[in-house]
């Protein structure tokens, strides 16, 4: 069973950084692909990012070029770096896995993956 559990979020000024990260434990193959989603106060809960198992990276449109994702394979983890932060990033952040790799736009869609982690807040205030 794949387990992911990610850092605490906190709080930030516009404009300002975080960074998150996930660790991941339980995984038996190295062929597997992580994302970031988002959940802001009613609203849907929406893909952010994701790493393929090939290296390639997806961002959705409202976080490229402020947003990094990455992954650090030696020490299992997932990492999201957020620069430039908008009060509209305000949500609960959830990093997801599954095995094996997506195709296309895949990795938008919360069915894509088969493992959660338990959510942090983020919250960027104006």
């Amino acid at each position: 069973q794949v387990h992911l559990v990610e850092s605490w979020g906190g709080s930030v000024q516009a404009g300002g950084s975080l960074r998150l990260s996930c660790v991941a434990s339980g995984f038996t193959s190295s062929r597997n692909y992580m994302g970031w989603f988002r959940q802001a106060p009613g609203k849907e809960l929406v893909g952010v990012t994701a790493v393929n198992s090939d290296g390639f990276t997806s961002y959705a449109d409202s976080v490229k070029g402020r947003f990094t994702i990455s992954k650090d394979n030696a020490k299992n983890t997932l990492y999201l770096q957020m620069n430039s932060l908008k009060p509209e990033d305000t949500a609960m952040y959830y990093c997801a896995a599954n095995y094996g790799s997506y195709g296309a736009n895949y990795w938008k869609f919360r069915g894509s993956y088969n493992y959660w982690g338990q959510g942090t807040q983020v919250t960027v205030s104006s």
